[in-house]
């Protein structure tokens, strides 16, 4: 084993920490991330700071909680001047790249406001969250009656697509995510009768195998600069459709139990009922659905598994996998009818909770290979260990995680975190828009300890679950009269949390030590009485002296 050179940060879409079967899938089997997993260390309590795709990336790149960087869901801008991993990089001597997904959208009224040319190359990484961009893919290309979803969506996908063949203005849509009925018509793989049906696509052709192509491409022309790529997939997220033969790998049986009760349903939270009563929600109810889905789902997993074991291959045989960390995670989970529940959004470990995989090449991280770390770890962590892997200065004043360098190689950890927090802004969610109409106070943050599960709802009763007796979260206790002293402990939690330092990120600690120093150094009296209230350095430049002349002498 070498010193590690490179990062390669890896994040699969709304894939499930638990459906790998280093984590217990009974039916799932993943031998490639397995073996990442056996050659590297796992971390077992993984959360990310929101269980949405746009809010919890922004928390990855920046190293902040939502409550700082302030991009609280899907396309909200993060806002001109918040530092990101690209930054801090940089800055470090290592280059920061993309290829595939980030849910980023640029604050372009921040970046008119300060002059920052779209086209230079400040206002390209302000544009694409900190990053350079190999290939920019957030993989989302549907279109509704008011136009594209997005824009630029799978263009360059699309444009490789047509390029092979695939006529049409849309195959991402019409070939990759999308069958063919009995008459030859397209069925959408937005209708979840489908999902179990093959997408019209040659498997080497589908999103996945394509995007670890371009990694390929990327690291071969790679220079001598150290390098972190983020190379972030769009699946396992939906449409919930598959190449073959990945769309019939798997059936209703091989769907583990759905993790739901009555008692759940009756007594349920006001805001969990109203995402359970939307249209996803009632969906994934029915247990048709779920054994036409989930399937689809696992099938997909199952591709981004052999993409591993391809892309591992790869480094192995070019040089690579001695002196490249590999990085494997999630942006959220997906609850597949879990609670009543589809998507994510909400904090049941399912959604909340991700995988976190991380194989250091070095010698120095022999110890702990194939070991399991069951610190409370939050998605912001993994910023403040790559800047830790680049050789640069730890930055806490801005950076809000910490690095997860001593647990890799087996140090010990003084200090570490009590509990870990993400938070939701529910009331920009389309889908609850009827049940919160201010979009100002719909806020919820969850608090979690090695035991304990705090949900706070602004407005609402809490939520708590006993993650040791019940590790189902299946009954709720935010209104159990025997828990209040818990409920009141992890509210103090979030009391403490909320009434942190965050916002200061121009002025280091050491900065602010030196600064409460430098008016007395710079000649400030204040409220001296006479030479005897301050040291005679202070008072030097103030003491009798021969008067110099001036105007009215």
């Amino acid at each position: 084993m070498s010193k590690q050179k490179n990062i390669l940060f890896i994040m699969f879409d709304q894939l499930r920490w638990d459906y790998l079967s280093c984590t217990g899938h009974p039916h799932l089997h993943t031998p490639n991330i397995d073996a990442l997993a056996t050659d590297g260390v796992r971390f077992s309590r993984t959360y990310v700071q929101a269980p949405v795709c746009g809010a919890s990336r922004m928390s990855f790149y920046t190293g902040r909680y939502v409550h700082s960087h302030g991009s609280t869901w899907n396309r909200v801008p993060l806002k001109v001047g918040e530092h990101t991993m690209g930054d801090h990089l940089r800055a470090a001597g290592m280059d920061c790249w993309l290829i595939g997904k980030t849910h980023m959208v640029a604050d372009e009224e921040g970046m008119e406001r300060l002059g920052v040319p779209r086209n230079s190359i400040i206002g390209v990484r302000t544009e694409q969250c900190g990053f350079d961009i190999w290939e920019r893919d957030d993989g989302m290309r549907p279109e509704g009656a008011a136009g594209l979803y997005d824009e630029h969506g799978a263009e360059k996908y699309n444009d490789w697509l047509r390029a092979k063949g695939y006529e049409g203005d849309n195959p991402w849509h019409d070939f990759a995510n999308s069958t063919r009925d009995t008459d030859g018509n397209v069925g959408s793989g937005w209708f979840l009768k489908n999902a179990r049906q093959p997408a019209h696509i040659a498997e080497e052709d589908s999103e996945t195998p394509y995007m670890t192509t371009r990694v390929m491409e990327f690291i071969s022309q790679a220079g001598d600069t150290p390098w972190c790529c983020h190379l972030s997939y769009i699946k396992p997220h939906w449409p919930y459709i598959a190449p073959p033969p990945y769309n019939d790998m798997y059936g209703a049986d091989d769907v583990i139990p759905v993790v739901r009760s009555d008692a759940e349903w009756d007594d349920m939270h006001p805001v969990y009922r109203a995402y359970a009563e939307n249209p996803v929600g009632r969906s994934f109810a029915r247990d048709h659905v779920r054994d036409e889905v989930v399937p689809s789902y696992m099938g997909l997993i199952k591709q981004c598994d052999d993409q591993m074991g391809r892309l591992f291959a790869w480094l192995k045989e070019n040089g690579h996998w001695d002196n490249t960390m590999i990085v494997l995670t999630s942006d959220h989970g997906d609850y597949l009818g879990d609670h009543w529940l589809g998507e994510k959004d909400l904090f049941h470990d399912c959604s909340v909770k991700v995988p976190l995989i991380i194989r250091d090449p070095s010698s120095e991280a022999d110890s702990t290979r194939g070991t399991v770390c069951d610190a409370l770890v939050e998605a912001i962590d993994l910023a403040p260990t790559f800047l830790d892997v680049a050789g640069g200065a730890p930055c806490p004043h801005i950076l809000e995680g910490r690095s997860l360098m001593p647990w890799l190689r087996g140090d010990k950890v003084e200090g570490w975190r009590d509990y870990a927090i993400s938070e939701s802004e529910y009331g920009v969610h389309p889908g609850v828009k009827g049940f919160a109409q201010d979009v100002e106070d719909p806020r919820q943050f969850m608090v979690c300890t090695d035991r304990w599960k705090f949900v706070h709802a602004e407005g609402f009763r809490p939520m708590l679950f006993d993650l040791e007796a019940d590790p189902d979260e299946l009954n709720d206790l935010g209104n159990d009269p025997d828990h209040a002293e818990i409920r009141a402990g992890l509210f103090g939690h979030l009391n403490d949390w909320a009434r942190r330092l965050s916002q200061r990120t121009t002025m280091s600690p050491e900065q602010v030590d030196v600064e409460r120093d430098r008016s007395s150094l710079k000649g400030v009296l204040i409220g001296a009485w006479d030479e005897n209230d301050a040291a005679e350095f202070m008072t030097k430049g103030y003491m009798p002296k021969p008067a110099p002349k001036g105007p009215t002498n």
